[in-house]
């Protein structure tokens, strides 16, 4: 595996992000952090509650510093969220202490998976395909642009994913 001993997974809520990064962790005996459940420990509150009292922009802040820490760690493999691309604080981390995987999925896909969750404040609105195609069209370039993989996950199988993710980072992939 390359020198950054970090594996960190990036893409829109939805992606699997989570779930495939357990997955991923395990078959490289690495921790798994989220760094959404990382803030809400530190916090003592849940996303949704720093939303409507801090705003996004406090919300940034804090994820911009789990980030800082959490990226300085060894291996891990890292769940951000769908936002963390945002900041080029996040970016420049991201990059310089990890590989950073892109799970893309489609805007469908993303209405299937998060069309029941209450924990998501920015799709807590009339029209959750319009806010995650705005999303997508501002953060799927800056998501390209810090990724060494780009993964796409829709249809595909868990362990397949993580499977296809461990072969890249190991340099054992013909693609």
């Amino acid at each position: 595996m390359s020198l950054k001993q970090n594996v960190i997974l990036i893409g829109p809520m939805g992606a699997g992000k989570s779930t495939i990064g357990r997955q991923l962790a395990a078959l490289l005996r690495y921790e798994f952090v989220d760094s959404d459940h990382e803030i809400e420990a530190r916090t003592g509150a849940d996303i949704p509650w720093i939303f409507d009292v801090e705003g996004e922009e406090g919300f940034r802040k804090r994820e911009e510093a789990v980030i800082d820490d959490l990226t300085q760690r060894q291996h891990i493999v890292l769940a951000t969220g769908g936002g963390a691309i945002l900041r080029e604080a996040n970016r420049r981390a991201m990059s310089a202490r990890g590989v950073v995987v892109y799970l893309k999925t489609s805007i469908e896909q993303q209405l299937a998976r998060t069309a029941r969750d209450r924990n998501r404040p920015l799709l807590q609105t009339e029209n959750p395909r319009k806010v995650l195609t705005e999303l997508m069209a501002i953060r799927d370039p800056l998501y390209s642009e810090i990724a060494d993989y780009v993964i796409e996950t829709d249809g595909a199988a868990i362990r397949e994913v993580a499977t296809q993710i461990l072969a890249l980072i190991s340099g054992e992939s013909n693609n």
